[in-house]
């Protein structure tokens, strides 16, 4: 399975609820790693990001993050008990212009499970940019060891605030727009991402 943003299948991203204590990934909550505000039209999402076991990943992430290319994108794509989208695309479904596509940082050892962030990408496997997803499940299918295509999606990030927000999203009403499907009826706008600690020049 792919994850395209433009097409079938683009971005994961995989949200976990963190306590103090061991993740389902092995992981633990660490103040020192970087963490963003995502200001939604539908309340506020507070993210982790692990950025010893994803470093190429978080910096593109936060890079992202420093430029504005969040602010006014959308959730374009929500599959209830599976997964919500965005990251990449405006409120008209145009998608806005990137970076060069990463390296699938996918063998970290960190797992598709409930609340945790992907990085999205098409068929091929180095070509995440800026989409990413949240996991609305332990979607195992996803994680490298079990992908059919053998790379996976690469978890760089868990959601530690926020979770019934990201909750409500999961349920919205979607429809087809175009050659996309799975779009909210109403649109779930990316207001503003912010930078919170851990933000290095």
């Amino acid at each position: 399975m792919s994850i395209n943003g433009s097409s079938v299948v683009r971005g994961l991203l995989f949200v976990a609820t963190v306590a103090v204590g061991c993740l389902g990934a092995g992981l633990v909550a660490h103040a020192e790693n970087p963490r963003v505000l995502l200001e939604t039209s539908m309340g506020d999402i507070e993210i982790e990001l692990y950025e010893k076991e994803a470093p190429i990943t978080v910096e593109n992430f936060l890079k992202y993050v420093k430029k504005g290319h969040y602010d006014g994108t959308i959730f374009h794509r929500i599959i209830p008990d599976f997964v919500v989208q965005g990251g990449g695309m405006t409120e008209d479904m145009k998608e806005k212009a990137t970076d060069d596509p990463i390296k699938n940082e996918s063998s970290n050892g960190l797992k598709n499970e409930k609340m945790t962030l992907s990085m999205a990408r098409t068929r091929s496997p180095h070509s995440a940019t800026s989409q990413f997803y949240i996991n609305l499940k332990y979607n195992r299918s996803l994680d490298k060891a079990y992908a059919g295509d053998g790379v996976g999606y690469c978890v760089f990030g868990i959601v530690v605030k926020g979770e019934d927000v990201v909750g409500k999203m999961a349920v919205v009403p979607t429809t087809n727009r175009g050659p996309h499907s799975d779009v909210p009826r109403e649109p779930i706008v990316l207001k503003k991402a912010t930078i919170l600690n851990g933000e290095k020049n």
